[in-house]
């Protein structure tokens, strides 16, 4: 049982984590030809943000509301 607040919380969380992630991936994929460890790494950083927000998902989906 989780009070509204939490859940809208983690909500954004989920939200934020992956859409962040991917825009890092993406701006990894375009710095690649200029600095290949710099796009690496926000490729691998944005990689791990996504997937936590896969697992955010997950984790919500078994948290119920108060009521």
């Amino acid at each position: 049982m989780a009070p509204a607040k939490v859940l809208l919380w983690v909500d954004r969380l989920i939200w934020s984590l992956i859409y962040g992630g991917l825009f890092s991936v993406v701006i990894g994929l375009a710095t690649f030809s200029r600095d290949e460890v710099l796009a690496w790494s926000l490729m691998v950083a944005g990689g791990v943000l996504a997937a936590a927000g896969v697992v955010l998902v997950w984790f919500r989906s078994r948290l119920r509301e108060n009521g």
